[in-house]
Order: structure tokens, then C-alpha cells, then sequence
């Protein structure tokens, strides 16, 4: 599966009050590898950027040279079209990009790429009531983001990417390859198996206080609904 990690910078908060977009930084994820493959632009916006220099660290003077949105609107739907979209804040971006798309008569971002992930909503879903910023998901999966001193759209991208493969990082676990099935006859699968070398199995336990975790988490999860993986008398304690 292809995806896309993607981030932005802006002149401003709202597109609709004609803030536009000044950086766009993407990088390319293929079943879940990184391919090192990267787009990454600066954009003359034709308009200040004001305050939000503050926050990005781009000048007037910087992005005074750089290329218009619509010089490079091909090149970029090239590298992200047909892709899952993986952005933090995605409505922000995605709103962005589509007013770019559209003024200059273009197909909208979310109609070249439908599927956008959120990993705003995944990090609430994970960890209700805590932070859900790109600063505080690097902390809490221990990703070094110390070279992130201003915004960057590449450099976010690039964070955001390793912050999104630890947050799913147990998904493909849970998906059996069919030659992991064993139905205990010699079935099609089986015989695939056969004369196959297979790699010895290393068992890592639990400590107590991972399963204290563990267990408290489970409740917390059927306060909210039924728990499959908590037995009926447990999940109403």
C-alpha cells in the first residue's frame, strides 16, 4: 500500500481570509517502508506571511524568489495521486491544498487521494485527555525531534512518519499471511509449509506491571462499550 506522509506551512490560519500555502514537505511510505523518496517545495504566495514567520521562519525575502502554486500543482498531484494521505490536522492542510487546487481550476487534493488518515483523531483514540501535538507524540514514542526548533514541512513530514509507524505499529500483527494459517491437516497451505525451515519463536512474558497496564486499560475500554478481549463478568466489574 502506498502512502503519503504529508505536511504544510502557511501565511496564516484560514484560507478562507486569503492565507495560502508557502511549503509543502511530503515522504513516501510503501507497506509501511520508508522509499526515501521525498517532494518537497517552497512557494512565493504573493501576499506577506506576517506573523506566522514566528513559527515557520520563512521571510518575505526567502520565499520572494520561489516558485508559484501553480508552476508546480502537476509535479506535486504526480507524486501524491492515488495514495492514502497520512496528515496531522488533516483538515487544515487538505483545506489549504484543495483552495490552491481550485482557484487555479485543478481537481481537489481530497478527490486525487480520498483516503486521508488523521493521526490527530488516531493519537485522541489512542490517548484520551492527553496531547495529541507532533511534539508531544515524538516524546511519548521517544523519537528525536531535538532539530525542531521552527516548523518545516519536510521535517514534519519526516517526524511524522516515524511518529505514525509506532503509533500502528501492532496493526500488521494482527493480519495472518496464509502461510502462517495452520488448519491441523494437510491442507494446500500446509503442504506449502512443507520442507519450509522455520525460524524459532522467541516468548517474551509480560512483566507484572505491563499487565496491571494492560488490565487497567481493558476496563477503562469497557467503561465505554463492550470489550471483546474482557469476559462479560470482568468488563462489568
Amino acid at each position: 500500500m502506498r502512502q503519503i506522509v504529508l505536511d504544510t506551512e502557511t501565511t496564516g490560519l484560514d484560507w478562507r481570509t486569503g492565507d495560502r500555502v508557502i511549503e509543502i514537505g511530503c515522504v513516501e511510505l510503501n507497506d509501511r517502508k520508508l522509499t526515501g523518496r521525498t517532494y518537497h517545495v517552497y512557494l512565493n504566495p504573493q501576499r506577506a506571511v506576517g506573523d506566522s514567520e514566528r513559527i515557520h521562519g520563512l521571510s518575505d525575502e526567502f520565499l520572494a524568489d520561489k516558485p508559484l502554486y501553480e508552476t508546480i500543482a502537476a509535479e506535486f498531484e504526480a507524486f501524491v495521486a492515488g495514495a492514502q494521505l497520512i496528515i496531522h490536522n488533516a483538515a487544515f492542510d487538505t483545506g489549504f491544498l484543495n483552495m490552491e487546487q481550485e482557484r487555479i481550476g485543478r481537481t481537489k487534493l481530497t478527490a486525487l487521494c480520498p483516503d486521508v488518515m488523521d493521526t490527530v483523531k488516531v493519537a485522541k483514540e489512542l490517548f484520551p485527555g492527553k496531547k495529541a501535538s507532533l511534539n508531544a507524540l515524538c516524546d511519548r514514542y521517544a523519537i528525536n525531534n531535538a532539530h525542531r526548533t521552527l516548523h518545516g514541512a519536510l521535517l514534519d513530514s519526516e517526524l511524522l512518519a516515524e511518529v505514525y509507524l509506532a503509533m500502528t505499529r501492532g496493526q500488521e500483527s494482527l493480519m495472518m499471511e496464509p502461510e502462517e494459517v495452520s488448519t491441523g491437516v494437510d491442507s494446500g497451505v500446509d503442504a506449502l509449509l512443507q520442507g519450509r525451515e522455520r525460524c524459532p519463536i522467541k516468548v517474551v512474558w509480560a512483566t507484572e506491571e505491563e499487565a496491571d497496564l494492560h488490565a487497567k486499560l481493558l476496563q477503562d475500554i469497557a467503561k465505554k462499550g463492550p470489550c471483546l478481549w474482557l469476559p462479560p463478568e470482568a468488563a462489568a466489574n
